[in-house]
């Protein structure tokens, strides 16, 4: 599919005293949901800070809307303007009530909607609309409704781009559901000029609003490219417990049972099993993202 880059990444490196980010080559289309996944401690938040410009000390180059780079997201309020961010930290001080969150938002950000950003928290049952909500602390709030909190604020926002780290992951199934529904919302809103990139690791909560996906595994983009793409790249195999071994020379990933072994293989490999009693069948996104993940995975690796 021919697309248009809403971000690039190049050569971009960040070194920490256990770790290091190395990605060398990585494009978000524009247009889409894209979803950064992998492990704990794989780098997807370390990289989606760098895209967001909040690790500035870092080696490589990332470009916005195909035109402007970090320094120009920096300086020029309109950069800044399109794109909203929402992170896994204290967004928002604790001590700060619930007008005085959504006042400093109006003063920071241009094409800020009050009265969207009101009904939005009313939909997500922050709020109830009464008055005295108004001076409710931050640090009274539970996880999942700080975050109904940050999401409510970047989409009463004019944007074209959301940065969204880990939006899932403190909210019940119920609301993981309701924010699928947002981000196409926002997507459709304006056809073909928004996009949204997140990090996750619900991979099976996110499937059905997921478009385009970049795995890191240690660092590292291991593989990228369209969710449909990758389900013709590679293909999920079943096959009986007397043809494992064979099996394992060409599967990406193997798991096995007392019955038989399944895994990931690449559909170009599928005609190596050719004999075998096997059953095929397209990857869902779990299996797929489990699959490569567990390939590049230090986890059982450790000698």
């Amino acid at each position: 599919m021919e697309t248009s880059s809403v971000i690039t990444c190049r050569n971009i490196k960040k070194k920490y005293r256990n770790f290091e980010l190395n990605i060398e080559s990585v494009d978000f289309p524009k247009g889409f949901a894209s979803a950064i996944i992998g492990e704990n401690g794989a780098g997807k938040t370390t990289l989606l800070e760098i895209i967001a410009g909040l690790q500035l000390d870092h080696k490589g180059d990332v470009t916005y809307f195909e035109k402007y780079s970090e320094k120009d997201r920096e300086n020029t309020p309109d950069v800044k303007n399109r794109i909203g961010y929402t992170g896994t930290g204290n967004y928002f001080l604790p001590n700060w009530n619930m007008q005085q969150v959504r006042e400093v938002q109006e003063l920071l950000f241009d094409g800020f909607n009050g009265e969207k950003y009101d009904h939005m928290l009313r939909d997500m049952a922050v709020v109830s609309g009464k008055a005295f909500e108004k001076d409710k602390k931050v640090s009274a709030l539970s996880d999942g409704n700080r975050t109904k909190l940050m999401l409510a604020g970047v989409l009463a926002r004019d944007t074209k781009l959301l940065l969204l780290d880990e939006p899932a992951s403190p909210l019940d199934p119920l609301m993981r559901d309701k924010l699928c529904s947002m981000i196409r919302e926002y997507l459709a809103e304006k056809e073909g000029e928004r996009s949204v990139v997140f990090s996750t690791h619900n991979v099976a909560d996110m499937e059905n609003v997921t478009d385009y996906i970049v795995i890191v595994e240690n660092g590292e983009a291991v593989e990228q490219g369209f969710v449909e793409d990758l389900k013709e790249k590679y293909l999920y195999v079943k096959g009986e417990k007397k043809d494992e071994e064979i099996a394992k020379k060409y599967l990406f990933d193997i798991t096995t049972n007392s019955f038989g072994y399944e895994g990931l293989c690449l559909a170009e490999n599928i005609e190596k099993l050719a004999g075998l009693d096997i059953e095929v069948e397209a990857p869902t996104l779990m299996q797929l993202t489990v699959g490569i993940m567990r390939n590049y995975s230090k986890l059982g690796k450790i000698s």
